[in-house]
């Protein structure tokens, strides 16, 4: 099936976009909804920075600049004018229901605009889909965390056995940070044609609620 992958850039897009490939769907572009020019709206992304990602894996980038008030007006839009291009369905990352959307929301806009959602890591367990992540060969470095769930040391660390491990100590969180506790981006993975190198940070906090990992410069090499 021809398809487009929901991109935020993090772990949970980049996994499910592999494992849709893997399962024989083509996926002709990655879609990213932007709160301006320059940050997506969910991971607070840099423009470069995704694009980086899409040049890497060798594969289109779609931005969508949307609104609180109009995001699944917009939404909507982009994907129609995906299927008016081919486009049969939509791969997500989601394990759980969107957060701030009511139950089964991404299963009725599709139905809506007449896409199949493609949802590889639906319901499954959270330490193994980390563990089955890890083992794929992605690598992905922590850019958001929430305050008072992971503390700020926790920005810039990558996910590997040890934070794994670690995670699991603190008892409160879930392993793919699924209650938002922290978001990721990848920068390199089995569907990456290169790598991206992350080659300097800044740390921020905003209102006391979460931290932020600023990535200041980057380079993009071939593997």
């Amino acid at each position: 099936m021809k398809l487009a992958a929901s991109w935020s850039g993090g772990k949970d897009s980049a996994f499910a976009f592999y494992l849709a490939k893997q399962q024989g769907h083509e996926v002709v572009n990655i879609l990213t909804m932007m709160m301006s020019e320059e940050k997506s709206f969910f991971h607070l992304m840099h423009s470069a920075l995704l694009a980086a990602q899409a040049d890497a894996m060798g594969v289109s980038l779609i931005k969508k600049y949307v609104s609180n008030e109009t995001y699944e007006h917009d939404f909507k839009e982009v994907l129609v004018e995906l299927k008016a291009k081919g486009v049969e369905g939509l791969v997500t990352g989601d394990i759980y229901d969107v957060a701030g959307h009511e139950e089964g929301w991404l299963s009725r806009v599709c139905r809506e605009i007449g896409l199949k959602p493609v949802r590889p890591l639906w319901m499954g367990d959270t330490k193994q889909i980390f563990l089955n992540y890890i083992n794929a060969g992605f690598k992905a470095t922590v850019v958001r965390t929430k305050l008072g769930k992971l503390g700020e040391d926790w920005l810039g660390r990558v996910l590997d056995r040890s934070f794994y491990d670690d995670i699991l100590k603190l008892g409160n969180v879930d392993p793919c940070g699924e209650d938002g506790e922290y978001h990721t981006v990848v920068t390199d993975g089995p569907c990456f044609k290169k790598a991206i190198d992350i080659v300097e940070t800044r740390k921020h906090r905003f209102d006391n609620n979460f931290g932020y990992l600023e990535i200041k410069d980057f380079v993009v090499k071939h593997k």
